[in-house]
């Protein structure tokens, strides 16, 4: 059961009209930039204004009329029928994500270069965790050579690794056929990706301030032909790319979002989009990204808010420690920044898990830790379910009357599994207990557990003959397993 978010609100409701209308009011007054031409055509033929210095703008009017447009919820089938989801309404989703370009070792606790396998490594795990629902690409796999391989490769990998819906960004427009033949050869029919679109296409249409990506809309363009479902991210920093205060920087962030929202409808309204709003933040002592401060922690949180408020599907970020390490840091950033993005109902949580540094390197360890700490988060966004025989004045009066515990009531029994979420790796063992047991950190049970993946029968959703035929049609740099 996915459990629905929005309870928790950081924006009141003036504040939250206040942003939305600020939004509204740079889409109508200051527009976008670098618009391609046959865009530009096609919009303002529909409503939109082309200002004297070429940015685009769209009067409310017209905004409104493609937020009635755009698609609700949207599906994302598994590359199995049973592992898709449904996107939409703040019903809570938790994934990777993110391009980090370093892996830590877990032995020696140096950094190195992401490889291929690395990518593979993340993606089992994911398959395998019952709280990350999805998987977008966490690294990239600087071993390969081009960036056509780059993008051919982790689109294997992701998809050989699991069976959930997965997501992959691309170089370059080019790139969507031969990925999209290679999923077709994987689900073993022609056209069979457009039957079953279990990757959607992680695209960041918009540079902010408020420039439209050239190379992302034509992607956007291609993925849209292809039947590849969108998420399209904006990621501006504030206090550098977009303005410090909080309150300008969710404004800017959403005028973003709704600009894709315009490029999405020109091209093929209803198109099934989910919009990535990431509003990142900076430490403005020296200028960097910090991915686990209290200012992105009720940032995102305020993002999904604002997107559940205009009934779009999103994506916010989370998770993004600044931490070098899985310590204590790693888990205090990781623990607020993840439980207010679910609490306020974002769709999807990207870069919630298995990242450290800033979203500059991953982690399979940190991974396995932190689907444990997903798993006590979702549970705290499904709250208190008053059910049926949930208060059961006859047993209360049975037990306070006889034995003077509620242990081997059939109550406790039936219900010990929904609910309540047990950790994998989390030790609740009394002290003497864990001492006895070899005193073993998270860290070193995260080692053994990932060990255990390793070592288990790899996944078999992908048939070998299908394999075969994209190992010969396609230059697959992952060994064959």
């Amino acid at each position: 059961m996915i459990p629905v978010g929005g309870r928790f609100k950081p924006l009141g409701s003036d504040e939250t009209k206040a942003i939305i209308d600020a939004a509204f009011d740079i889409v109508g007054t200051i527009g976008f930039a670098d618009c391609a031409p046959h865009l530009i055509e096609r919009a303002v033929s529909r409503g939109a204004r082309l200002r004297s210095d070429g940015r685009l703008t769209f009067p409310r009017n017209v905004v409104d009329d493609a937020l009635g447009r755009a698609a609700e919820t949207v599906a994302l089938p598994g590359f199995v029928a049973d592992a898709g989801l449904q996107i939409g309404g703040g019903c809570v989703h938790i994934g990777t994500g993110g391009a980090a370009v370093e892996i830590l070792d877990a032995d020696s606790l140096v950094f190195r270069d992401a490889r291929l396998d690395d990518l593979y490594r993340l993606m089992r795990i994911v398959g395998v965790s019952d709280n990350i629902h999805y998987g977008v690409r966490p690294v990239v796999a600087r071993d390969m050579p081009t960036p056509l391989e780059l993008d051919i490769n982790t689109a294997f990998a992701c998809l050989k690794a699991t069976s959930k819906p997965i997501g992959v960004s691309f170089d370059s427009a080019e790139h969507m056929a031969p990925v999209t033949k290679l999923f077709d050869m994987a689900l073993g029919t022609e056209d069979g990706f457009r039957a079953r679109p279990f990757c959607f296409a992680v695209i960041v249409h918009v540079v902010p301030p408020l420039r439209f990506a050239a190379e992302g809309l034509a992607i956007m363009e291609a993925a849209i032909a292809a039947g590849m479902p969108l998420q399209i991210c904006t990621a501006a920093q504030a206090g550098a790319t977009s303005p410090v205060t909080l309150a300008g920087a969710l404004a800017q962030g959403l005028a973003e979002c709704l600009g894709g929202l315009m490029m999405v409808d020109l091209i093929k309204p209803g198109f099934p989009c989910i919009f990535a709003f990431m509003p990142f933040i900076s430490d403005l002592r020296t200028g960097a990204m910090t991915g686990g401060s209290g200012e992105a922690a009720v940032a995102n949180a305020a993002a999904a808010q604002l997107m559940l408020s205009l009934g779009l599907p999103s994506t916010v970020s989370a998770g993004m420690t600044d931490a070098k390490l899985a310590d204590a840091q790693a888990g205090y950033e990781k623990g607020y920044t993840v439980a207010l993005a679910a609490q306020a109902g974002a769709d999807m949580i990207n870069l919630s898990v298995g990242m450290l540094g800033s979203i500059m390197a991953a982690s399979p360890e940190a991974l396995v830790i932190d689907n444990d700490m997903c798993g006590a988060i979702l549970r705290s966004v499904r709250g208190i379910e008053l059910t049926d025989g949930a208060i059961d004045l006859d047993l209360i009066e049975r037990v306070v009357t006889g034995p003077g515990h509620y242990l081997g009531e059939a109550q406790t029994l039936a219900l010990m599994k929904s609910e309540y979420t047990y950790p994998e790796l989390g030790d609740r063992q009394s002290i003497a207990d864990w001492t006895e047991g070899g005193a073993k950190s998270i860290w070193q049970r995260a080692k053994e557990r990932v060990t255990e993946i390793d070592k288990a029968d790899p996944p078999n959703h992908l048939p070998s003959d299908r394999e075969a035929r994209i190992r010969a049609a396609f230059p697959i740099h992952l060994r064959a397993i």
